[in-house]
């Protein structure tokens, strides 16, 4: 267990120095942790499943700035994506199970994200109406 928590610190220092946040804070570590920990990645899958992912997102968000006029175009763009980075997340993590799970992570650490974004703003809007005279 201490051996887990320590190369998960030394692979989250790692990747904070390997491609800085664009404004995400300590987001970004988080998703990793979840991330690191839903496909228990070694130290060397880390390694080499965070370049790859990190140009997967990039891409996905240049896709949807180029496309956010063309909804369909949009969809039909980000499943080419997925396809061609399924082969490329395969190389690192080894099975098809592993690359679904890495998708299935994804997904539920953005609803998890939306959800606590919006149980927050409803607690601000909570006290914002229990501060009303």
């Amino acid at each position: 267990m201490k051996k887990l928590l320590l190369s998960l610190s030394l692979l989250i220092s790692c990747m904070a120095f390997s491609q800085p946040p664009k404004g995400l804070g300590n987001l970004q570590g988080l998703k990793i942790a979840y991330m690191t920990r839903q496909l228990n990645l070694s130290s060397e899958e880390a390694e080499k499943f965070w370049p790859v992912y990190y140009n997967y997102t990039d891409d996905m968000n240049e896709a949807r700035k180029e496309m956010k006029d063309d909804v369909i175009g949009l969809d039909e763009k980000l499943l080419a994506l997925k396809k061609r980075y399924w082969v490329e997340f395969k190389k690192v993590l080894g099975t098809d199970e592993r690359v679904n799970k890495g998708f299935l992570a994804e997904r539920e650490f953005g609803n998890f994200i939306r959800t606590e974004m919006e149980k927050r703003q409803r607690m601000r809007e909570q006290k914002f109406l229990n501060k009303q005279p």
